[in-house]
């Protein structure tokens, strides 16, 4: 099994979610989180003075999936999250050795 963690921006969630529910992902967390890659952050103008934004929000999604789904979920989260642009985000994967359902006690793949 894998854990996926994937960042990526705020306004490219509802098509990342359509497209893991097209190939039978249901289950996720979301956290609004704020960091800054190599964009380094931005510039903003508000009531004429100029401010720079360090951390950029973000969204984090993350998703257990069978060893065998990973390669296919990754495909998609990355292409429906991808816009070209500087900061479209990364995905990161983890070993994920236990998994257990806490309300009937299925354990590993049985309880994704």
């Amino acid at each position: 099994m894998k854990f996926i963690i994937a960042i990526i921006q705020p306004h490219r969630l509802e098509a990342v979610r359509e497209a893991l529910q097209a190939i039978q992902i249901n289950g996720m967390t979301v956290t609004e989180v704020r960091g800054y890659g190599r964009q380094g952050g931005h510039k903003e103008i508000y009531r004429g003075a100029e401010y720079a934004i360090s951390f950029v929000p973000k969204l984090k999604l993350e998703i257990a999936v069978a060893e065998n789904r990973v390669e296919e979920v990754v495909t998609t989260i990355s292409s429906a999250a991808r816009t070209g642009h500087v900061g479209d985000g990364k995905i990161f994967l983890l070993d994920l050795e236990n998994v257990m359902r806490v309300r009937t006690g299925e354990a590993d793949e049985a309880a994704l």
